[in-house]
């Protein structure tokens, strides 16, 4: 299933990215703009100054940047860096049954609390009831998806709670969206948060299912790949 943008990209070159949300691009004409930057994580492997990248209008006047940047080119492969689109992403196939392992959901709504944590994404049938997080996944090593990019205590707090949704009775899954197509594999970042590892390893241990999904990602939209492999040891 392949989905749009809602409306048509626009072309440049990263000139820089700061102050985490900020990313000044400049355009094919030669205009420089300021783009929203809506990954807080340190980039590794996804940032490269000269780069090709794309932009999506925003039109909304509370607003002071008036672009989002969306991707950009690494390697001659596009890299999604937007982290709203996975949860959108996500909801829109789990809505639709066209996610391995996550089919068959009558009732599927984004943003349900449980505990003190809010989760992307709830879906339920007849038979049972699911909490769903979704991740962001950009970075690289080798051919591994790595995750996180950076020290993550909000993500530590959602992987002890969906423990607690497991030992509830209901399903609970960690759903790793990677927008980037040169990788073959995933595994948790030993090397930058530990302690995130460690809790993952714990998690699958309690039955919460790990999803890392590929997705193409391109100007003109996402395309679902495939559900990859993973380890969850560190990686030599």
């Amino acid at each position: 299933m392949h989905i749009s943008f809602p409306s048509s990209l626009i072309h440049g070159r990263l000139v820089k990215r700061y102050k985490r949300f900020l990313a000044d691009v400049t355009l094919d004409n030669g205009d420089m703009v300021t783009a929203h930057c809506t990954n807080s994580g340190s980039m590794k492997s996804c940032l490269e100054e000269g780069a090709e990248v794309f932009l999506s209008p925003v039109n909304d006047p509370k607003r002071k940047t008036k672009f989002t940047w969306e991707m950009i080119l690494i390697d001659g492969n596009w890299v999604g860096i937007n982290t709203s689109m996975p949860n959108m992403l996500a909801f829109e196939w789990i809505k639709n049954g066209k996610i391995p392992g996550l089919e068959g959901y009558q009732h599927v709504k984004r943003e349900v609390t449980f505990g003190d944590s809010r989760f992307d994404i709830f879906a339920e049938n007849d038979t049972e009831k699911c909490f769903v997080e979704v991740k962001n996944v950009t970075m690289k090593e080798d051919d591994f998806a790595l995750f996180p990019d950076a020290q993550t205590t909000r993500g530590q707090k959602h992987l002890e709670t969906l423990i607690k949704v497991k030992q509830s009775g209901m399903r609970a899954v960690m759903l790793y969206v990677v927008q980037r197509i040169d990788v073959n594999r995933f595994a948790p970042a030993w090397g930058i948060d530990p302690q995130y590892a460690q809790l993952l390893q714990k998690a699958a241990t309690a039955g919460v299912e790990i999803i890392p999904l590929q997705v193409e990602v391109h100007p003109e939209g996402f395309k679902l790949l495939r559900i990859l492999p993973f380890t969850l040891e560190l990686i030599a």
